[in-house]
């Protein structure tokens, strides 16, 4: 039961990152074509010039981003989760998402007191054409999507008498998609305003605890990076009234990031309450990731050093300019569970308190590396964001990375990359063998197997065999995989096919590969139907 509950977790963090990956682009749109637009911040951008309207046709290009994400979530959450014929529960939950808005409006407008409504701020606005809805926010998306995407997984095969065949199979989805949807909205219109209400308060809740708060979200938010399901912890603050809400030139708003943009439009001083669940990542992925990278490289065995140089690098650039440190940080979780959850993560909410005590606002769309970095803190200036106290809080953390780091490799002998005596060169070639054959027996041609599918029948080996795959998907970072069983499951042989490190539960594995990921799991894929 705890398996197949993580699984589905699992799968929905993973579909949110469909529309967290449009966010930088809408972010960077906003945040420099409207601080170029500001008059009281840029000088040299005239209102009435060619460049200050094609800033401003830009900034509104990546503000319509921000207001459709409930929609994107909803389509999002629906492919992520749909075992097959994703196409169908994206249309799906299209339908479902604007028929379950229009169901709120209706009910509004024919049961509810809208007046009363109303006297809850924020609670009733015009959106995506109607009038007087509710404000559900990405929630009531990730809600609606979740509906369909269960509907389509039960009925996208149904079969209906001969008479009606027309709309069985993936024909029904949208049908039962758009009944059901009404049913959803209805049900949202009496109960929203209490949870809504409820979110509200908890949001103040948290914001009163301060620093301690704080430390708690950075600490909680860095331990859940090794299960995957971090996105499912922070999105609630980002997107809902858990991370506060605010008045912003006269629209009432929730949730910290949309607040922040809110902000950063509007010209003014960016709330360090709102900035939060963001700024506190800047001096870990800037500063303390490539120092912890440092101390692996000076503590790892002389012959081994310029074996890891090049991993240990290309790692800390990374975390430096795009705050992406899964494949660093997997390099010490698992050689070391107390190096992460009893220093890393601890540091990380220290990062996090510290940061908000200096009242620092700095936002980011992506993870908090040195380009989200220089778009929402320096070029808004430090007056808005104090920037600078970020870079001081990223300095001394930068010492502290490192000989922590340092210390504690030397005196538990901690196996990070270049201290393990293992041969490198070792690799299970029988059954690969096997596969290279099966593959130039069955293609048109004899060929050379590529570098991608020699890597490719790796991962399948690695994995347990072809047969033991059920489904294969990714996220930015990971491969994600059920499997049939996990006791076949040969983590080293997986690792050696460029996996920073391997996470197992139950029958789910996630390969950690970084943002090739991507790459990887096409050439997998196409790999195994010319196999299949």
């Amino acid at each position: 039961m705890k398996n197949n509950i993580f699984g589905a977790l699992q799968k929905m963090g993973k579909s949110f990152m469909l529309p967290i990956a449009v966010l930088p682009i809408a972010g960077l749109l906003l945040g420099v074509g409207s601080t170029l637009t500001n008059p009281e911040r840029s000088t040299f951008v005239q209102e009435s010039s060619f460049l200050f309207k094609l800033l401003s046709v830009l900034t509104d290009g990546g503000n319509v981003i921000f207001g459709i994400l409930p929609l994107l979530f909803t389509v999002a959450v629906a492919i992520g989760l749909a075992k097959q014929s994703k196409e169908v529960a994206a249309l799906s939950a299209l339908i479902a998402y604007f028929v379950m808005n229009m169901s709120i409006t209706s009910t509004i407008k024919n049961f509810m007191d809208l007046n009363q409504l109303q006297q809850t701020p924020g609670l009733i606005r015009d959106f995506l054409g109607f009038e007087n809805t509710m404000n559900t926010s990405v929630l009531g998306g990730v809600i609606m999507g979740l509906v369909v995407a269960f509907l389509h997984n039960r009925y996208y095969k149904i079969k209906l008498p001969e008479m009606l065949a027309f709309f069985g199979g993936t024909h029904f989805v949208p049908i039962i998609s758009s009944l059901v949807a009404i049913v959803v909205g209805i049900l949202l219109a009496f109960i929203w305003p209490l949870f809504a209400t409820g979110i509200a308060a908890l949001g103040v809740g948290i914001a009163h605890m301060g620093a301690f708060g704080t430390f708690l979200y950075g600490f909680i938010l860095r331990a859940l990076i090794p299960t995957g399901l971090h996105h499912v912890f922070y999105l609630p603050f980002w997107q809902t009234a858990l991370g506060g809400t605010a008045e912003v030139n006269g629209q009432f708003l929730e949730g910290a990031q949309n607040i922040l943009f809110a902000q950063l439009m509007s010209g003014d001083v960016i709330n360090p309450s709102v900035a939060q669940y963001y700024s506190g990542n800047y001096p870990i992925m800037m500063f303390g990731f490539p120092a912890a990278a440092l101390a692996m490289y000076h503590t790892a065995f002389k012959k081994n050093k310029a074996k890891v140089k090049g991993l240990l690098f290309s790692s800390s650039v990374a975390s430096f300019l795009t705050g992406i440190t899964e494949p660093l940080e997997f390099s010490f979780l698992f050689a070391s569970p107390l190096l992460f959850f009893g220093v890393h993560c601890v540091l990380s909410g220290l990062s996090f308190a510290l940061v908000y005590l200096l009242d620092a606002g700095v936002g980011y769309t992506f993870s908090g590396g040195a380009l989200d970095f220089i778009i929402y803190g320096i070029i808004p200036g430090n007056d808005r964001t104090q920037w600078i106290s970020i870079l001081i809080v990223g300095v001394v953390y930068a010492f502290i990375y490192y000989f922590v780091f340092r210390y504690m490799i030397l005196k538990f002998n901690i196996k990070t990359p270049g201290r393990d005596d293992s041969v490198d060169e070792v690799k299970l070639h029988t059954k690969s063998d096997y596969l290279e054959k099966k593959t130039q027996e069955t293609s048109a041609i004899s060929t050379h197997l590529t570098d991608a599918q020699k890597i490719s029948i790796d991962i399948i080996e690695g994995l347990g065999g072809l047969d033991n795959i059920q489904e294969i998907d990714s996220c930015a970072t990971r491969l994600r995989v059920t499997l049939t069983t996990s006791d076949t499951v040969n983590e080293e042989q997986l690792k050696q096919t460029g996996a920073a490190g391997v996470f197992i539960k139950g029958n789910n594995i996630q390969v950690i590969y970084g943002p090739k990921v991507s790459n990887i799991k096409t050439e997998l894929e196409e790999y195994i139907q010319t196999i299949k």
